[in-house]
């Protein structure tokens, strides 16, 4: 991709500089050494650019996802306490330990020792060996849990594998442990991966849920406990977190990542990576990460998983890459490629995004995996005409580790011999994934993570099921509610009817790893266990969730006429949402909007109750029915959590991560677009707009209501430089602006709200969105409340890509919006100028 080059008086202004310098100065000692700084700067800029795009890296994910650290300080620590129960997860982890160890080749007492044993190890290692680190491989699933077939056995004795997927429990991954440390040459212990995407005993809700509860507190601690239990289970690495921004909910696997904006996928990356990874990879509860997928892979053309992407570099940087830097400045220990192809070169051989973006620029020190058989799949995208030439892209761009179909195994060694790879990049490779088996203590003791004792302990999940309802009701948004909610005591009769009323294995969504569907409570036991024992509740299918060409809505209409309220469960399946489950419809499937306008002629309040892992279109829905409900796929506790809202045990405060569509036809539609040269105007017909649709969403990004009604006063600006709404660029980099709202519970009970915080550069030498997410606040007020929400604008939340491609602010005007949500802010505008 093209690089951008700095503005041509660079050049000039450093010249000037230097010449003025060594002429004040007249010191020869001083000359030497300006002369050393001209020339190193002129090199950097003008030659490699290496140091220019660092800076504007740093400065706009800065603003993006989180203030970049300077080189070699800690990593971004947690800033939020642990709940008790997490603690005493930890500490029953971190005390578990088997008796079974052997002294292996490297030790973890320091750095410098690490690196010089694992010199020493690599010294040692075949060519076989050091390309067997770099083989992934899965292990067998069946009925009765994983399995390893016979020859996959005899590769891990010839060191020919150095992780496994798809291998869980204490007793079978410890049994192929002692295998790679008691019966091969070396004795390096092998790595274990598994998806573990939003829980792994305790299921979560799945990660776009959890990102509509704004609440990095509740996500880090829900990855903490899928890290504990994991853990236990002799699990070493999860594929998680997704962070690709996702504005096409036709593509399925919407559902694994935080929505649609940078800014909230940035930080809830962040929060996924420490909570899995911990504050000390050494601790036997903590788990390696892997962001994916690098990068771009939601942007894929007509919403079709695996398909095409071709977008801008602009695009690509501003919108797609900051979750991954987040994810890089947060630790996280892994990255994994991605299957599509990013403006013609498959993301698994792109030597951009592997090289100059991720080693080069944000200085990423871990491994690189590429996605299943991603390595193969290089043949059929056309860049390479056998497995040999593959591997040699891949690898050559970047991948550390193939994941499945052991192309690296077959071929790295012969392209070794030919010349065609050095054994030297091959040694750099190796030694990245023995640094991260040698952090979690796998070389100190490589079974502290196969104790079925501990494992045994994790079946116990009482105080981790408590965490996981608070966060399946953080993360409900209430869409609409004409006054049906919350369901009243005195209600007499409640019918819970719909294909996704009593569906526990839905619940749990489609990647739950090992929730059990029997342990998973569904709405209807939610309900009946939470209804005074006064109220009757009945129950009908009415209808199957996809199907049913005649249906039969008999029972359910008999069942609804007896009742005060309707709620009717409605969605998808599980499986319509994640990997390989793209949809050219996002309505309701099979007969279910029929079912709904069949009930609707009763004239009962319906409260309609959504389950999907995407943004639905629901016009009719949002049109006629009383109340709706967002729960997405709520877990293991979420029939517990949807029960809590409806009967007003709990005020939902969740607000939407991502637009709601009227209908496909709007699709892609994403709150921070750009407004075109005519943008939409009521009554003109030369504007961008539909003839048979409204151009807004149904119901738009940062969108959700409460039990509880919050007034915004004005915004109100706050800096000792601004004067007649001017302020000087210079004052705002010493002092950052300070953003005021006062916010008022004008309701008649506690309620949450999340305060958003926007900014819109009006004028740039690019066209810039009409929105862009800078800063968010949770507010906790009791009836009557105020309390006054801040914000600090800093120049790095004003930064973008200009022109030429380097990052910086611009002096002109801005506009300051802060409210419930996208659509509904309070406006402030200043112009921020060059001189006093």
């Amino acid at each position: 991709m093209k690089q951008g080059l700095p503005p041509n008086n660079a050049f000039r202004w450093f010249a000037w500089v230097w010449v003025t310098w060594v002429w004040i100065t007249r010191v020869w000692v001083t000359r030497v050494w300006v002369t050393w700084v001209w020339v190193t700067w002129v090199w950097a800029i003008w030659v490699d650019r290496r140091v220019l795009r660092m800076v504007s890296y740093g400065i706009l994910y800065g603003a993006l996802g989180g203030c970049p650290r300077p080189a070699g300080s800690a990593p971004m620590q947690r800033t939020v306490g642990e709940p008790s129960s997490i603690r005493a997860d930890a500490e029953e982890a971190n005390d578990a330990r088997t008796n079974d160890t052997r002294t292996i080749n490297v030790r973890t007492t320091n750095v410098q020792t690490t690196n010089v044993q694992i010199s020493d190890l690599l010294s040692r290692m075949t060519l076989e060996e050091k390309v067997g680190q770099l083989n992934l491989i899965s292990a067998d699933l069946d009925r009765t849990g994983p399995s390893m077939e016979t020859a996959h056995q005899d590769d891990i004795k010839r060191g020919r594998i150095g992780a496994i997927f798809n291998a869980y429990g204490a007793e079978f991954t410890h049994k192929l442990q002692a295998i790679a440390v008691e019966q091969t040459r070396l004795g390096i212990p092998l790595l274990f991966g598994y998806d573990v995407v939003h829980g792994f005993r305790t299921i979560f809700p799945v990660p776009l849920g959890e990102a509509a509860s704004w609440n990095l507190e509740t996500m880090e601690r829900s990855a903490r406990i899928a890290a504990i239990e994991m853990a236990a289970a002799g699990v070493h690495w999860t594929f998680a977190p997704m962070v690709d921004i996702a504005r096409d909910p036709r593509w399925g696997r919407v559902v694994e990542g935080a929505g649609e904006d940078p800014f909230l996928a940035s930080r809830i990356a962040a929060a996924r990576v420490r909570g899995f990874q911990g504050r000390d990879l050494s601790r036997p509860d903590t788990v390696l990460a892997c962001a994916k997928h690098f990068a771009a892979y939601g942007a894929a053309q007509a919403g079709r998983d695996y398909f095409t992407v071709d977008i801008s570099e602009r695009s690509l940087h501003e919108t797609y890459l900051p979750p991954f830097y987040a994810a890089v400045e947060a630790g996280v220990g892994t990255i994994m490629t991605a299957f599509h192809e990013l403006s013609g070169v498959p993301a698994t051989s792109h030597p951009y995004l592997l090289k100059r973006v991720l080693r080069d620029a944000w200085r990423f020190s871990g491994f690189v995996v590429s996605d299943y058989t991603a390595v193969a799949e290089l043949i059929p995208h056309g860049v390479a005409p056998d497995l040999r030439e593959a591997t040699r892209l891949a690898f050559g761009a970047g991948v550390d580790m193939d994941m499945q179909d052991s192309a690296f195994l077959k071929e790295l060694p012969k392209l070794v011999r030919t010349g065609r790879v050095s054994e030297r990049d091959i040694d750099q490779a190796v030694r990245r994934v023995l640094v991260l088996k040698t952090k979690l203590g796998l070389f100190d003791d490589p079974y502290r993570y196969h104790d079925p004792a501990r494992e045994r302990s994790m079946q116990q999940q009482d105080h981790r099921r408590a965490t996981a309802r608070d966060a399946a009701r953080r993360s409900i948004v209430l869409l609409k509610n004409e006054g049906a909610l919350p369901i009243e005591s005195s209600r007499r009769r409640i019918a819970v009817i719909g294909p996704l009323a009593n569906a526990r294995d839905h619940a749990l969504g489609s990647w739950h790893a090992q929730g059990k569907a029997d342990e998973a409570i569904s709405l209807l036991q939610g309900i009946r266990a939470q209804a005074p024992a006064t109220m009757n509740v009945t129950h009908a299918l009415g209808c199957s969730i996809d199907g049913d060409e005649n249906p039969d809505f008999s029972e359910a209409i008999r069942v609804a006429r007896t009742a005060d309220r309707i709620v009717l469960a409605l969605g998808e399946s599980a499986t319509m949402s994640g990997e390989a489950a793209s949809r050219s419809e996002i309505d309701l499937p099979g007969a279910q909007r029929d079912l709904f306008l069949a009930l609707r002629k009763l004239r009962i309040p319906i409260i309609v109750v959504l389950m999907n892992g995407r943004p639905l279109a629901i016009p009719e829905l949002a049109a006629h029915a009383d109340a709706i409900v967002e729960t997405w796929f709520g877990g293991s506790e979420a029939g517990n959590a949807i029960a809590d809202v409806l009967f007003g045990r709990y005020n939902p405060s969740g607000k939407l991560p991502v637009t709601f569509p009227r209908s496909v036809g709007q699709v892609p539609i994403f709150y921070n677009h750009k407004n075109s040269g005519r943008p939409p105007k009521p009554g003109d017909h030369y504007r961008s707009r539909y003839l048979d649709s409204p151009t807004a969403p149904l119901y738009p990004f940062g969108h959700g209501l409460s039990y509880s009604t919050f007034r915004y006063g004005e915004v109100r600006l706050g800096h000792p430089d601004l004067r007649s709404h001017k302020l000087s660029l210079r004052r705002l980099a010493q002092t950052p602006l300070r953003v005021t709202v006062r916010i008022t519970n004008t309701g008649s009970v506690r309620g949450e709200d999340v305060a958003q915080l926007y900014i819109r550069d009006l004028v740039g030498s690019v066209t810039r969105p009409v929105q862009e997410l800078r800063g968010f606040r949770r507010v906790s007020l009791e009836p009557g409340q105020s309390t006054d929400a801040t914000f600090d604008i800093t120049p790095a939340a004003l930064a973008f890509y200009r022109r030429d491609m380097s990052v910086g602010v611009e002096p002109g005007e801005f506009t300051i919006m802060v409210g419930p949500s996208s659509a509904q802010v309070k406006r402030k505008t200043f112009r921020l100028v060059v001189g006093r």
